[in-house]
Parts: structure tokens; C-alpha cells; sequence
């Protein structure tokens, strides 16, 4: 059965809907894993989950995050984002990133690896191992990165993000910062529906919507399929949102 979810994520209210099924087959005996994880290292663990732009992976973080607060038997989990190491706005408006041996404006491949600033990525993980942290988040009502907007204070911590498992160079360094991994894969054409629909809400008109979607998310979203490394953990985003093991064997559950 479907159930309906409502909780709130940086003060706003968010509703997302679950099969049962994926609940307690998977959602709950990841947190239980993480939770073993932590008692057994006796440190903050750091989980990388990471997925092409469309397949929820935002919602999945932040709904394990919620999950784990309700479960008695489970330590609570906190979910943190890539999104607040993007360039910041200026910078993106002032500069360009090479594609096919051709430079184009940074801002029209916003979220592509070049726009992220790694280096600042690295060292503030490498902060997150020894305390808690400040931690940027992006901001999409003002479309730029805010500084020290959270504050990172749990022991399981779960850092979502497109570009945590690529396999391209810099970003292959980073696997070796992580506990545990995630990786969710999902069908092209469903991820065109996907971020389509996300562009129109967001007040483009359905040509520019899709026009969009060609010239960067569908890059993006080949990109990270084609270019990843494996995780430990892999599902698959189902059409209607929710998600399944790929290999149940492989998942050590």
C-alpha cells in the first residue's frame, strides 16, 4: 500500500508517497545497517548516496533522515546535500566550462561537475571527520549558495548528490571518504519525463523545458550513468517513485 509521508525540511513542509513494501524492505534495513556501522567503527560514518538529476534521490535523503527519527531502535541519521558547493552565482555568471572542445557559458550547464567547487568539497569533509561542521546549502528561491546554513551534528551522516560516485577525474578521489555507498540508476526516458515536468513547475515554458533538458540535464544524466563507480548498494527508481534492489545479492542485507 502507498502511504503518505508529511514532515518538515528546512522549514518547509514536505509530503512524498511510499509503498510500504519499499519501507520496510528498504529504507528501514539501510538505517539499520548504517546503525550497525557506526556501534561497530565507534565513529561519524559518512554515506555517499548518489544518483542521476530526476531520480529523488533529495527526497530519499531527507525521508531516511525523518524515518530514522521515528524509529526507537535506530539512531538518527542526518541528510546533507552537494548542491551547496555549486560556484557561487557570480562566479557562474562570469564564467565558462569547455564541452566538445567548445566553451560555453558556465550558467547554461549549471550542475554539470565543472560547476562545483571539489576542492572545497574535500576539505570540508575532511572537517566533517574530526567535529561537527557549518554546512552551505543552495538556496533555489535566490538560486545561489548560503554559507554555514546548517549545522552538521550527527554520527550517521548521509551526503546526497549527483557526482559523489563519478568515476571522472577529480571527483574519483572522493569514494575513498566514505563508509558506505548508494547508487540509484533509473530509465533515460523516464528521467526526461522527470526533470521536464521539474523545469515547467519551476515556470519554464514546456519548449524551454525541453530544451534545457537536451542541451544539459540529459548530459548530466548519461554523463553519471556512463561514468560511475559501483556501489555498494544499487537500486532502481521505479515509475511511480519508488525504488527496488537491483541485485538483491549484492546488497549484504
Amino acid at each position: 500500500m502507498k502511504r503518505e509521508y508529511t514532515y518538515d525540511v528546512n522549514g518547509f513542509q514536505t509530503t512524498v508517497f511510499y509503498e510500504d513494501e519499499t519501507v520496510e524492505q528498504i529504507f528501514l534495513p539501510l538505517l539499520r545497517k548504517w546503525d550497525h556501522i557506526q556501534k561497530k567503527l565507534q565513529r561519524r560514518v559518512i554515506i555517499f548516496l548518489s544518483a542521476p538529476p530526476g531520480t529523488g534521490k533529495t527526497t530519499a535523503a531527507q525521508f531516511l533522515e525523518y524515518l530514522s527519527k521515528r524509529e526507537k531502535d535506530i539512531q538518527e541519521i542526518q541528510a546533507i546535500g552537494l548542491d551547496g558547493f555549486h560556484y557561487h552565482q557570480d562566479y557562474i555568471l562570469t564564467h565558462e566550462v569547455y564541452r566538445d572542445g567548445k566553451a560555453v557559458p558556465m550558467k547554461d550547464v549549471k550542475g554539470c561537475p565543472e560547476t562545483f567547487d571539489i576542492e572545497k568539497l574535500k576539505a570540508k569533509i575532511s572537517e566533517l571527520k574530526e567535529g561537527d561542521v557549518k554546512w552551505p546549502i543552495y538556496d533555489r528561491n535566490i538560486h545561489d549558495v548560503v554559507e554555514d546554513a546548517a549545522t552538521v551534528t550527527k554520527q550517521i551522516i548521509l551526503l546526497e548528490g549527483n557526482w559523489l560516485l563519478s568515476s571522472e577525474k577529480p571527483w574519483n578521489q572522493l569514494i575513498q571518504c566514505c563508509d558506505d555507498s548508494i547508487f540509484i540508476s533509473a530509465d533515460e526516458t523516464l528521467l526526461k519525463d522527470r526533470l521536464i515536468q521539474r523545469k515547467i513547475k519551476g515556470g519554464l515554458a514546456p519548449s524551454a523545458a525541453e530544451n534545457f533538458y537536451e542541451q544539459s540535464d540529459s548530459r548530466n544524466v548519461r554523463r553519471l550513468l556512463e561514468n560511475h563507480h559501483k556501489a555498494n548498494i544499487n537500486l532502481v527508481m521505479l515509475h511511480d517513485g519508488n525504488y527496488e534492489w537491483v541485485k538483491k545479492e549484492n546488497n549484504n542485507e
